[in-house]
């Protein structure tokens, strides 16, 4: 039996959604998914508004209710699993996880509008908008800093951490959008990318019947 219940909605389209189910997975808890259709007006107006926390993801366990994706990623790192930690044990490490962290949760909104989320796309030789390179460039940044500093091949060593969960759609984005990136950085987006639980989400995006045709621009 399921340990928690974490509400998600569309895994072509929803960012927040993969980040909270990723921070559950790397955690180790035990969890059923409940997935809000697209045809809710709620859950549209959340992707369409590219929003961290109007509605999804928001985890239940325990008698709480988690919906905001940072705090849902304290909660797990608090009552996890040993051995399941989601922020680095270092003092040093662990703050600047969290800053990276707290910069995707609140920033790069020119990525966020130029670039949409939408894993069944993909547009190679994509004609990136000048106001999402400066995003793209920060973004390479930290991924250098954190791959340089702590060894890789995760951005804080050999295991994945809440700083992992929270950058893994932009993987995505850089894939869809054919974004061009230097070896340290697309060898980041691979290890992403191949990771199983990623795989998974991939493929149940694919089964998705439903689209937004407002996210579907032609290109």
């Amino acid at each position: 039996m399921a340990d928690a219940t974490l509400v998600i909605s569309s895994k072509n389209y929803s960012s927040w959604s993969l980040r909270g189910w990723l921070l559950a997975r790397m955690s180790g808890l035990t969890f059923e998914e409940r997935i809000i259709p697209l045809d809710d007006s709620s859950a549209k107006a959340e992707i369409l508004l590219l929003s961290p926390s109007i509605l999804v993801p928001c985890l239940i366990h325990g008698g709480n209710s988690v919906w905001d994706t940072l705090a849902i990623g304290e909660y797990l790192n608090e009552v996890r699993p040993a051995g399941k930690g989601l922020l680095p044990e270092d003092t040093g490490a662990r703050a600047h996880c969290r800053s990276i962290c707290g910069e995707m949760h609140s920033g790069f909104a020119g990525l966020r509008s130029a670039l949409p989320m939408n894993l069944k796309r993909h547009y190679p030789g994509f004609k990136v908008w000048a106001g999402a390179l400066a995003d793209i460039e920060r973004i390479a940044d930290i991924w250098r800093d954190c791959l340089g500093k702590y060894g890789g091949p995760y951005l804080f060593g050999a295991t994945p951490t809440m700083a992992d969960a929270m950058y893994a759609p932009v993987t995505t984005r850089f894939q869809t959008y054919d974004v061009k990136l230097d070896k340290a950085c697309s060898d980041y987006c691979a290890n992403i990318l191949s990771l199983p639980d990623m795989a998974e989400w991939f493929e149940a995006a694919r089964m998705e019947p439903d689209e937004l045709p407002e996210l579907d621009a032609e290109f």
